[in-house]
């Protein structure tokens, strides 16, 4: 056994090094994003990936897609453009 740990055992610290720092994160992100994906609703505030602010005003989960009403006027995008970060840095209550 002692031979077993001496010749994998830097190979093993490599792995669980490259779970904790790499997989596990990038699994987190993930989930949030889906839960985000879910939990958008008709009239939330969102920013997309692109930087551009507006307001939910139709969903469409047969192609999901949104159409999102910006100053310009309305626009139809992925939902997958939509920032989860930017929206929730945009819709955080105002600090005194």
């Amino acid at each position: 056994m002692e031979g077993f740990l001496g010749q994998y055992g830097p190979l093993l610290l490599m792995l669980l090094v490259v779970y904790f720092f790499i997989l596990s994160p990038s699994i987190k992100r993930q989930k949030k994003e889906k839960n985000f994906m879910n939990a958008i609703k008709k009239g939330d505030r969102v920013i997309t990936k692109s930087g551009i602010h507006g307001k939910i005003v139709e969903l469409n989960d047969k192609d999901h897609t949104c159409i999102i009403e910006t100053g310009a006027g309305k626009i139809k995008f992925e939902r997958a453009a939509l920032s989860a970060d930017a929206t929730l840095r945009a819709n955080a209550p105002e600090k005194k």
